[in-house]
This record gives structure tokens, C-alpha cells and sequence, in this order.
């Protein structure tokens, strides 16, 4: 699968997204809610690999790396909403996910999760 037509499509859904936003929130929370990376990144390794158990592996993996994401859209709004400007909350955010991440990963090594 061709590098340009990957990138096409995903960079076609995301301003899709943002444009949705504009007119609703809803309908775009909605749509980016949806796993369409995963299922792009499911589609484009198949299609590349036609090997159906990295995709499995690829989907567990996701199962395991999602939970610390969700630490996103819980922190992010809440900075928000107590008045911290657009960029720090947004930095300050991601610095927590990120640590959410680490977490996540020496829990899975702990458990003896291999992803």
C-alpha cells in the first residue's frame, strides 16, 4: 500500500473530524470516539503484511495502551475548566498521560502482560 494513499486517507479523516467540530461538538466527539486509527493502522498492516496474528497482536496491545489514554480527556478538560490557558492544560496533559503510560507499562511488566 502506497505511502501517499496512507496518508491521505488518515490526514482526510482527521481535517473531517476538525471540520465536523466547527459545526458540532457532539457529532465529532462522536466520530473521533470511534477507533478509526486503530482500524486504519488494523487495515494498513494486514493489507502490507496479510498476516492476521500481528494484527491480533496489534489490536491486544491497543486494548492494554488505551486505559492510560483515557487519563487524556479527564485531565485535559478539567485544567479547562479552571482556567488554565489552552497550552498549558494541554502540555500539562499530555505530561500526565504520559506518566499514565509509564504506569501502564511497569503494570503490564509486573502482571507479566506481554503486549
Amino acid at each position: 500500500m502506497g505511502y501517499f494513499l496512507k496518508i491521505l486517507v488518515s490526514a482526510t479523516l482527521l481535517v473531517v473530524i476538525s471540520e465536523i467540530a466547527k459545526r458540532s461538538s457532539f457529532w465529532a466527539a462522536a466520530l473521533a470516539s470511534l477507533p478509526l486509527t486503530s482500524l486504519l493502522a488494523f487495515v494498513w498492516l494486514y493489507l502490507d503484511s496479510g498476516e492476521t496474528e500481528k494484527v491480533a497482536q496489534l489490536s491486544y496491545g491497543i486494548f492494554w495502551l488505551v486505559l492510560p489514554s483515557l487519563v487524556l480527556f479527564i485531565v485535559f478538560p478539567m485544567l479547562l475548566r479552571s482556567g488554565l490557558n489552552f497550552w498549558l492544560s494541554l502540555i500539562t496533559a499530555c505530561f500526565v498521560t504520559a506518566c499514565a503510560y509509564f504506569g501502564m507499562v511497569k503494570c503490564l511488566v509486573w502482571f507479566d502482560i506481554q503486549i
